[in-house]
């Protein structure tokens, strides 16, 4: 007879991890406990030496799916006098624990929800411990029903009854409800529960636009058929053009409209039902929904609410309840009913916002675009034993707190330019140093003086590490593939602070997480009125013109020719026409070139475009750069790329094609200065990062190109290679820090 004690650490809290220690415990006749603590869990177990062996054995290969073990400590204890296994009272201090994140329906629950002699039959809240609000509901550790916002709903009878039986998949399910004691629905109308929900489908059926309460706040939902309905809602959202995601009924109506590979429907299919980018199987479908556009985010049902709702449709619009790019509502408010003309809504209370995870499939890989349900906040392994806090980029914000070697990445944030969008950025802050038990010792943030979270840093009562923007890009794919080796970094977007105070963004880099330096960047060019260059490419265009041409080309745009005299004659006079060596920002340049998109209504637009008209697969001719150089740095130049394009729009080459031979000079350019880089460098190791590298021809055949030429090719996979991975990179930079150089600048508390 033998009693050991164990300590597991990891996702073990509300993903039915304790009723599976009490099914093995009574399995192989032990006795003993399993409690929740700040820690993870506790466990005790006593019975003879070989049952011990064989239960702790099966507690590491028969773990829970949604569980994930990272530590279990066991060590032998004295025998004690006990005749049962049970399940304790959870216990608090201080907080080590991971948390789950939200989980979509399993299964078994939509049987429950769709039989009509189950109980549950029809209710729009059914869960159990394999499924249902995680992260979303809990506002403190140990994961028990009382430190989430179901703690107002108390269980009935048959529930407690279902809670209380260890032989019951909902044996402490903490959100655990039905009718009788459960949260309940209810419409703008003031009709409840299945009533509700039916007048909620009626006027999404007669045409209206109706806002939906999820797992993480509200979505805006219409007939994707409804071409009428779907136009309003661009109109109340202020959304012109900038696709919508939709929602299928199926696996099987999703391959009626799209293309889809294996990996992408295992990614559709699994727990964390994201939205996925797939291709049409016609362009022209959905184009009220996804105009000029080959891809249409999908996802399936992910809530039993959203399965009830989709039995009546085949397609539905499902956005995030927002004003164009605002925080989403998540609590019902004045401005929800003025944008929907109905609010199905219910009484579970929100405790954070949780967006929709994005993503997309390159080379049988997922790839996020956004990652948010699902997945945050699941920690990602960095090389750090301190504490630090990451304050990420302004746009596509999340932030990272560390703790023993794991980084907590925050769900999506957004745009840190209002004021709803930074107070819930600064809550969440707090929330997690609490939920995670975390006291930064340092804190990192982006170069950039303008932006609201530079400003933030210098609030806290900490040393600062100012990480520049492309730094931490480079640094986030080194650090998530634990290469500690010199790397090349091709980091590609539209907008970074850069050192020199131009904007960056067509980069090369060389070093490690905890050094590196500039190699190489795109020959510069003037963004003509600042900013406004962003949504009017033209004027991108016409600045890469007139440097390749010289002379005046202000008629190359003829709408635009007043307008273009007057910024060309400001930008000789150095007015208003700040430099950048942005990738994406050429991108946007040759798009208006060839005459495919002038003016964009969201960001990345022109650029999105282009990749997407690639015509000929088969052709393999391309432009060049040239490759110069500059206080030892490479200087791509593109100028002779616009002349040779310029010349085959003249020659009626069609766009397609030219964007094609575009992507393969870009291609060209990694291959080429990576294997000059090479020599010079001594290493073989290519990072790729950036919101350039979410193009998924670039990244697909870059990647091949790179390993064909013997290079160990390294891109984003656990973060987003756009800014939504910044944070993690400055907190791996500032977890390796060592002293200041260029790319890298600490601010005392004292400054």
């Amino acid at each position: 007879m033998k009693r050991y004690r164990a300590e597991i650490e990891g996702i073990v809290q509300g993903v039915g991890f304790r009723p599976f220690i009490y099914s093995l415990a009574v399995k192989f006749s032990l006795t003993g406990f399993v409690k929740n603590t700040a820690g993870g869990v506790y466990v005790e177990v006593q019975g003879e030496e070989s049952a011990c062996k064989a239960f702790f054995d099966e507690v590491i290969t028969s773990a829970p799916e949604q569980a994930n073990i990272n530590n279990i400590s066991i060590s032998e204890i004295s025998i004690k006098q006990e005749s049962e296994f049970v399940i304790q009272t959870s216990i608090s201090g201080e907080h080590n624990t991971l948390i789950s994140p939200d989980i979509a329906v399993c299964d078994d629950c939509l049987r429950d929800v769709f039989d009509p002699k189950n109980r549950r039959y029809g209710y729009a809240f059914t869960n159990c411990t394999n499924c249902g609000p995680r992260f979303s509901i809990i506002e403190d550790i140990p994961y028990d029903r009382a430190n989430t916002t179901m703690r107002e709903f108390v269980q009935c009878e048959s529930c407690q009854s279902e809670y209380d039986d260890p032989h019951n998949r909902r044996f402490h399910a903490q959100p655990n409800a039905c009718e009788v004691c459960g949260p309940a629905l209810r419409y703008s109308n003031g009709e409840t529960g299945n009533s509700a929900l039916q007048s909620a489908i009626s006027d999404i059926k007669a045409g209206k636009i109706v806002a939906i309460k999820g797992l993480g706040g509200y979505h805006l939902c219409c007939d994707a058929f409804n071409d009428n309905a779907v136009t309003e809602l661009r109109e109340r959202k202020n959304r012109e053009e900038k696709p919508f995601a939709v929602m299928v009924k199926d696996i099987s109506t999703a391959e009626r409209y799209c293309y889809i590979n294996n990996s992408e429907k295992a990614l559709l299919t699994s727990s964390k039902k994201p939205i996925v980018l797939l291709k049409k199987r016609n362009r022209n479908m959905f184009q009220a929904a996804s105009p000029n556009n080959s891809r249409l985010g999908v996802m399936l049902p992910y809530t039993p609410l959203h399965a009830l709702i989709m039995q009546h449709f085949d397609c539905l619009v499902m956005t995030s309840a927002n004003i164009s790019d605002s925080p989403m509502f998540f609590e019902e408010s004045p401005e929800l009913f003025r944008i929907a003309d109905g609010v199905l809504s219910h009484n579970r209370n929100i405790k954070r916002r949780v967006d929709d995870s994005v993503m997309t499939v390159v080379n049988n890989t997922p790839h996020f675009f956004r990652r948010a349900r699902g997945y945050a906040p699941v920690p990602i392994n960095i090389d750090c034993d301190k504490e630090i806090l990451a304050l990420g980029a302004q746009q596509k914000n999340t932030f990272c707190v560390t703790k023993q070697q794991k980084a907590f990445l925050s769900s999506h944030i957004g745009e840190l330019d209002d004021i709803d969008t930074i107070q819930q950025y600064i809550s969440e802050i707090s929330s997690f140093c609490h939920l995670f038990g975390i006291k930064p010792e340092m804190v990192a943030c982006d170069m950039h003086p303008d932006y609201f979270s530079t400003d933030y840093a210098r609030t806290f009562d900490l040393d600062v590490l100012q990480v520049q923007h492309h730094y931490a890009h480079f640094a986030s794919v080194l650090a998530e593939n634990a290469v500690k080796e010199n790397a090349i970094g091709f980091i590609f977007d539209g907008t970074g602070y850069g050192t020199d105070k131009t904007i960056w963004g067509g980069e090369m880099l060389f070093g490690q997480v905890n050094s590196a330096k500039r190699a190489g960047h795109l020959r510069r060019f003037p963004l003509l009125g600042g900013e406004a260059a962003i949504k009017q490419p033209w004027r991108i265009g016409l600045a890469l013109l007139q440097i390749a041409f010289g002379g005046d080309m202000s008629s190359y745009f003829p709408e635009h020719e007043g307008e273009a005299k007057i910024l060309l004659s400001a930008c000789e006079k150095g007015i208003n026409s700040p430099l950048t060596s942005s990738m994406g920002r050429l991108f946007d340049g040759i798009a208006a070139i060839i005459g495919l998109r002038t003016e964009c209504s969201y960001e990345g637009q022109a650029a999105i475009e282009l990749e997407q008209i690639i015509a000929d697969e088969a052709i393999d001719s391309n432009y060049s750069f040239e490759i110069a150089y500059e206080n030892d740095n490479m200087i791509f130049d593109w100028i002779s790329l616009v002349r040779a394009v310029v010349a085959d729009i003249k020659a009626g080459i069609s766009k397609g094609n030219i964007a094609k031979k575009f992507h393969n000079v870009c291609v060209d350019l990694v291959v080429n200065a990576a294997k000059i880089a090479r020599e010079r460098y001594y290493t073989s190791a290519v990072a790729l990062s950036g919101g350039v590298f979410m193009n998924e021809y670039l990244l697909k055949h870059c990647q091949y190109r790179l390993q064909a030429n013997g290079f160990n090719c390294y891109v984003n996979v656990k973060v987003p290679a756009n800014d939504g991975g910044i944070s993690y990179g400055q907190a791996a930079v500032a977890a390796n820090y060592e002293k200041d150089f260029e790319l890298c600048v600490l601010r005392s508390r004292e400054e």
